[in-house]
């Protein structure tokens, strides 16, 4: 269009010339015709190839087209990362442009919904920046079922759980030990039985000297699963061991009241939620001196008494109290012959004054076991039993913690009934574990 310009120009000028020196009513419809046409030529002729640029510069189809790419600006940006030793929650939030304040309102929204004992080295989470660099998004993937999720929204933070449903189902696992139980429940991948077994045989067997080469056992348990992948065993249903010529069986029952707890095969309640925490040392006739300050027998000044002595025949069998292990065994001083057991929980209790020993050093002592006699050895009027009782390593009053420590009622008559007919459910399931373990309506655990 440039190029006809000049033309253009000059036909307009001529035009002029013409009407200011004829009749104007005569030349001006010719005139009108004539610039009509003129203007039509131009439209051809600027359509020609290198006479017209376009809206975006064009001038024709051979020209080079250059495509203006601004995606890439403002993209958010989405960081994959795992976390570190010594990182925590805060440091990482923080570190991604959250404030302490930030922060402080997110974990009120966490409780309930993430534990901070699963935060830990190694795990996977993602970071979510906007463009900008502003934090969007912080994503915690817990464990293959829970993903946590803290999201910014409208200017304020925002904590989401997803969480998948794990289904349940019962399996069955048995052999016999050819080095030791942990080896033999790690070579069919669940060795997270081995510390329930401790736990629900804590007391009854020694894991350690117990346990040999040839001792059979069988397990009926409850695994985890997501779909067809095993996250995690689950709560023991029954147990069976075969340690030389004694079993130790556990099965577990529910009864009408919502109280849980573990029997062996004749329906005796084994586990501490049902059996006292402590039982009495000794058959005793008296009470011959109580805890707390008195004056001393034999030295007769005041002083403070740490235990209670209870008056008995020399020979009479003493008991541990609870379930525990025997750390001190000999001589010492005025308490003359003495046993010290250590127990669970921070307690501990001590026999004085025995005459003889029952139980060795280092050894495990169930609870009734006869671990000594009473006597008169040490400072001592007469024979019987100072019995001592210390929690977190501070005496407290023997009577107190005996009173304190009575068992749960047992069982009625129609609860023991339930509870046998309970029990001979899961022992069968034991004995077709061969064939197929019952699980769940639409899939099963085959047993292991």
């Amino acid at each position: 269009m440039k190029r006809l310009n000049p033309y253009l120009a000059a036909l307009a000028a001529g035009m002029k010339s013409l009407l200011s020196q004829a009749d104007k009513s005569f030349w001006l419809p010719f005139s009108a015709a004539s610039l009509v046409m003129i203007f039509a030529i131009a439209s051809v002729l600027g359509s020609a190839p290198g006479t017209f640029t376009d809206e975006l510069g064009f001038t024709g189809h051979d020209d080079y087209v250059v495509i203006d790419d601004d995606s890439g600006q403002n993209k958010p940006s989405i960081e994959k990362r795992t976390v570190k030793s010594g990182e925590s929650l805060y440091t990482i939030l923080t570190s991604n442009g959250l404030t302490p304040a930030d922060v402080d309102g997110v974990a009120k929204q966490l409780k309930g919904s993430f534990s901070i004992r699963g935060f830990r080295p190694g795990q996977n989470y993602e970071i979510e920046k906007s463009g900008s660099g502003d934090f969007q998004r912080f994503t915690y993937f817990q464990d293959r079922a829970v993903t946590i999720h803290i999201e910014r929204e409208n200017n304020s933070l925002k904590v989401r759980r997803d969480a998948r449903e794990y289904e349940n189902r019962i399996a069955a696992i048995e052999g016999s030990v050819s080095k030791t139980l942990s080896s033999e429940l790690a070579a069919r991948e669940r060795s997270g039985l081995m510390r329930s077994m401790r736990k629900l045989f804590s007391g009854r067997v020694n894991f350690k000297r117990d346990i040999k080469p040839g001792t059979e056992f069988r397990i009926l348990f409850e695994e985890k699963w997501l779909e067809d992948e095993f996250i995690s065993t689950g709560k023991i249903l029954a147990a069976e061991m075969t340690l030389g010529n004694r079993n130790v069986t556990a099965y577990r029952y529910t009864d009408s009241e919502g109280r849980t707890g573990y029997y062996d095969e004749k329906g005796n309640a084994f586990d501490i939620k049902r059996a006292a925490q402590f039982i009495k040392p000794c058959s005793y006739s008296r009470i011959s001196s109580g805890y707390g300050y008195r004056v001393h027998p034999i030295r007769r000044t005041r002083h403070f008494h740490g235990g209670v002595d209870m008056a008995a025949r020399t020979g009479t069998p003493v008991k541990a109290v609870a379930d525990g292990t025997v750390i001190y065994r000999g001589r010492k001083g005025g308490a003359g012959n003495m046993i010290t057991l250590r127990h669970q929980s921070g307690y501990h209790s001590q026999y004085l004054h025995l005459s003889r020993y029952a139980a060795a050093n280092g050894t495990r002592v169930r609870q009734g076991e006869v671990i000594g006699y009473v006597g008169s050895t040490g400072s001592s009027t007469g024979p019987h039993l100072d019995f001592r009782m210390i929690h977190n390593g501070k005496p407290v009053n023997p009577l107190i913690a005996l009173a304190a420590s009575k068992p749960e009622p047992g069982l009625s008559r129609k609860e023991k009934s339930n509870l046998l007919a309970q029990i001979s459910v899961l022992k069968a399931q034991l004995d077709n574990s061969r064939v197929l373990v019952a699980g769940t309506a639409k899939k099963q655990a085959p047993a292991l």
